[in-house]
């Protein structure tokens, strides 16, 4: 799913907490697992890095990676019952950003300009985003991006691909440090991240996009169904 459309964690964070994962840990495992696989996409897009309209991307990193240790510290310091209340939520703003979010930015980006300090702090509150959990971040990333310039979204992929993984970088150094990372789960999930992210690629290049969209969208959807009802139906 993250090689073909993003939202990867939809399936891996779920599948972590079926195995009695606690959520926290889970989703610090979480990140860790699927780190790899976003690193790897960031240094293919290395050649197509560059500034988002008048903002340099130095200080767009900066910021993100701030943020992304925000986040990663906010979670360790949330307790398990609170984080599995609040998952449902998280995992129904990924699935409408999923679904809604490039046709929000490019409606926005018809009305609205943003000055580039703004976008430093829309950028790090995305970062605290990230480093929490992240769900479709790198499309409301784009979104907000779209309010700089009119560039096509396609260009952004290099920067959104590399600041994605800034956030997740500091989660993943800090979730390792904080001992959240339960590794018999995650070293199962990096090595099969691997292989079904190379799969997903070679799948990509082959099925329409229309379907694998229309498919992440149902298992989004489904998931954070089942959360729901797994938070608040219980009793």
């Amino acid at each position: 799913m993250n090689a073909l459309a993003g939202a990867g964690s939809f399936v891996s964070l779920p599948a972590l907490i079926s195995v009695g994962v606690p959520p926290v840990q889970a989703n610090a495992s979480n990140t860790v697992g699927l780190f790899p696989g976003t690193a790897a996409s960031a240094w293919a897009y290395r050649d197509g890095l560059g500034p988002i309209g008048a903002v340099k991307l130095r200080p767009l990193l900066l910021t993100t990676i701030a943020g992304g240790a925000v986040g990663a510290l906010l979670l360790l310091w949330t307790p398990s019952k609170t984080f599995e209340f609040v998952l449902p939520w998280l995992l129904l703003i990924a699935t409408l950003t999923l679904g809604f979010g490039r046709q929000l930015g490019e409606w926005l980006r018809r009305r609205w300009h943003i000055r580039p300090s703004a976008v430093l702090l829309v950028q790090w509150i995305l970062g605290i985003y990230g480093g929490y959990f992240g769900g479709a971040v790198g499309i409301m990333m784009m979104a907000i991006w779209g309010l700089l310039d009119d560039r096509d979204f396609k260009s952004l992929n290099a920067p959104r691909t590399l600041l994605v993984t800034a956030a997740n970088a500091m989660a993943v150094v800090i979730f390792i440090a904080a001992g959240a990372v339960r590794w018999r789960q995650t070293l199962i999930m990096l090595a099969a991240a691997i292989v079904g992210g190379y799969c997903g690629a070679l799948v990509g290049r082959r099925a329409p996009s229309r379907v694998i969209r229309a498919g992440t969208l149902i298992i989004a959807v489904g998931i954070t169904l089942v959360f729901f009802a797994r938070a608040y139906l219980k009793g």
